[in-house]
């Protein structure tokens, strides 16, 4: 486990900007949520950072559900959970025989490709719902995914994003949604992390640190997201991401 005497001045100060980055995420620039996963596997060993990143997430998941929690449609949740239990275990089974050194390109591949899915939903607008089926085999494939990304990467913000998308929420029920679930799923996945041994008291001792910093980018964050020009925003970020994940699968 890492030792967080071992970490530089620099490192400190892209870590504690990384968890203002998920307040902000949670706080409803969801493409955020890529960069800090691609910036704690560079910093840390990729399968200890997984774990390192599950409670600062909960952290921002507790604020954004206490911000929104009139702005929840239930019945898209109900439909997708089952599915994505199945998609967690699978996830598990991954990361239970996997290393640092081969998780690293996995995430990265997989943060390319939810990159990809982003930019198409940004191009193709409407075009793009209309593609994907509302049906049965839609939710089944975005549950198991949703479940598989976010336990092997904390990575399933690209994937819930495009179905509730699909679903056409206005905004804040979209934030508000996504907000719920993840809670849920993250929650879930504690005991799963805990059994893998990449939460430790060590990484919850560090966690507790850097609260501050996601509560004061969360409060700012949902100012900010108000008037900020975000269309700009999320290439910088996405550009950023790709980097990152590029560096993730070529070492």
């Amino acid at each position: 486990m890492f030792n967080i005497f071992d970490l530089t001045i620099i490192e400190w100060i892209i870590i504690i900007f990384s968890a203002l980055l998920i307040g902000f995420a949670k706080a409803g620039v969801a493409s955020m949520g890529i960069l800090v996963v691609t910036i704690f596997m560079m910093i840390f060993p990729a399968r200890e950072s997984v774990g390192i990143l599950l409670p600062l997430l909960i952290i921002g998941d507790l604020f954004a559900v206490i911000y929104y929690r009139r702005n929840v449609v239930w019945r898209y949740l109900f439909s997708l959970m089952p599915w994505v239990l199945g998609g967690l275990v699978l996830g598990y089974l991954v990361l239970d025989i996997v290393t640092s050194e081969q998780l690293k390109p996995l995430i990265g591949m997989l943060v390319l490709a939810l990159i990809l899915l982003h930019i198409s939903r940004e191009k193709l607008g409407e075009r793009f719902v209309k593609l994907l089926p509302e049906s049965k085999l839609f939710t089944f494939s975005m549950g198991i995914l949703a479940g598989f990304t976010t336990m092997i990467g904390n990575a399933a913000g690209g994937v819930m994003a495009i179905y509730l998308l699909v679903k056409g929420l206005p905004k804040q029920e979209f934030v508000g949604t996504g907000a719920w679930f993840f809670l849920f799923v993250n929650i879930i996945k504690v005991p799963f992390y805990i059994s893998l041994g990449i939460i430790t008291v060590e990484s919850i001792t560090f966690n507790l640190w850097l609260i501050p910093a996601i509560l004061i980018g969360a409060l700012v964050g949902v100012r900010v997201i108000k008037i900020m020009p975000q269309k700009v925003f999320q290439i910088l970020v996405l550009t950023f991401a790709a980097i990152g994940a590029i560096r993730l699968i070529i070492g």
